[in-house]
């Protein structure tokens, strides 16, 4: 059937706002709203500048988000919660700081543990304001309705998709990016990268989604390679954050495929940071879903000034462009042992959710084969 002929639905925070000096607007939104229990969730280092969201009086600050948070990461989070009775939560930080955001603002007082919400649209409700403030450029967290944490005991990640989740604001200030290492900008960038990429060529791919696709691949081609150069570069954080909140734009109707599948075991097995993950498994994906979506892959390539065909000459490339800008995607160097790879391919291929919107089918022995050649 025609994508055009596919019923599909778009759901967005109330309100966004998006432009260089606006994080100040949060607390000019919490002031006209009348909220008087702010609770901040943030990372360390986004803890430390909580006076950037310009909020009245004395917020309560939970500043101990991990990069990829677990279920004690969020226990600690919802007992402050408990205690804070906050009538409004944000998220100031990257993906990790906004999802555990989401669970703060629906979890505390609803009976419902963090086990009763995963999956699509389990939570009950909110009673509380939520307000996401992005300051990495790569989950696009900021823009969509599902969280991520890490069930330690079982080491695969805990999904939770609610409309009750979507923030009442998201305030996007590029600005805030400045700060962030070239490192980190070059793997959430990839990232962001890789949720249009994946969206585009899911078999769920749709017109409605691929604009803003399409359009946050061509941001990432043209700016991510100057904002790893030069972090001051204000128009090139600017397009990387528009990229970004695309790919967010992105993740509720359509969703991830195989690329994010293959990359879960990495953070939930080794701790590999979430922007990195993808980025050591971008390449091998790209290349294999090529022979399935051949017209749509030479797009991302051109978007990415890349001009090759047949699987390998495109996973090389898309490699090689991963490394220039300052990746090792080797995942020997990253802690990833050759005899963890069978376990990882059979964790990866378990996630259906993703799995099933793999334009091209994708069997355990073909995950460990894209282990092997990254590794």
């Amino acid at each position: 059937m025609s994508a055009l002929l596919t019923p599909i639905g778009i759901e967005r925070p109330t309100a966004i706002k998006f432009g260089p000096g606006l994080v100040a607007e949060v607390g000019a939104f919490v002031r006209v709203q009348g909220y008087m229990r702010p609770l901040v969730v943030a990372d360390p280092f986004n803890a430390g500048r909580v006076d950037l969201l310009a909020l009245p009086g004395d917020p309560a600050v939970f500043g101990s988000v991990r990069a990829e948070p677990d279920i004690a990461n969020l226990e600690a989070l919802l007992a402050m919660a408990e205690r804070v009775r906050p009538d409004v939560v944000i998220g100031f930080g990257g993906g990790s700081a906004m999802d555990l955001a989401k669970l703060a603002a629906v979890l505390p007082g609803s009976g419902q543990s963090i086990r009763d919400v995963v999956g699509p649209e389990k939570v009950n409700g909110r009673r509380v304001a939520l307000i996401q403030v992005p300051t990495t450029s790569g989950t696009g967290s900021e823009a969509g309705a599902r969280a991520l944490v890490t069930d330690p005991a079982t080491q695969n990640k805990l999904a939770v998709q609610s409309r009750h989740m979507l923030a009442d604001l998201a305030v996007v200030d590029p600005l805030l990016t400045l700060t962030v290492p070239a490192a980190v900008t070059a793997a959430t960038g990839v990232d962001a990268l890789a949720h249009c990429v994946e969206a585009y060529t899911s078999r769920k791919a749709h017109p409605l989604i691929d604009i803003y696709a399409i359009e946050g691949i061509r941001l990432v081609g043209r700016f991510l390679g100057r904002a790893v150069r030069d972090g001051g570069d204000r128009e090139a954080r600017a397009g990387l954050s528009l990229a970004s909140l695309y790919g967010g734009f992105c993740l509720g109707p359509v969703n991830t495929t195989a690329g994010h599948a293959v990359a879960y075991p990495l953070g939930t097995r080794h701790h590999i940071p979430h922007g990195l993950a993808c980025a050591l498994i971008f390449p091998h994906v790209l290349a294999f879903n090529a022979p399935a979506v051949v017209d749509k892959t030479a797009h991302v390539l051109d978007a990415l000034g890349l001009s090759v065909e047949g699987e390998a000459a495109i996973g090389a490339a898309a490699r090689t462009w991963c490394e220039a800008l300052g990746i090792d995607m080797r995942l020997s160097q990253h802690g990833v042992a050759a005899d963890d790879l069978e376990i990882m391919a059979g964790e990866a291929h378990a996630i259906r959710r993703l799995l099933d919107n793999n334009p091209r089918d994708i069997s355990p022995a073909e995950i460990l084969a894209i282990y092997h050649a990254a590794l």
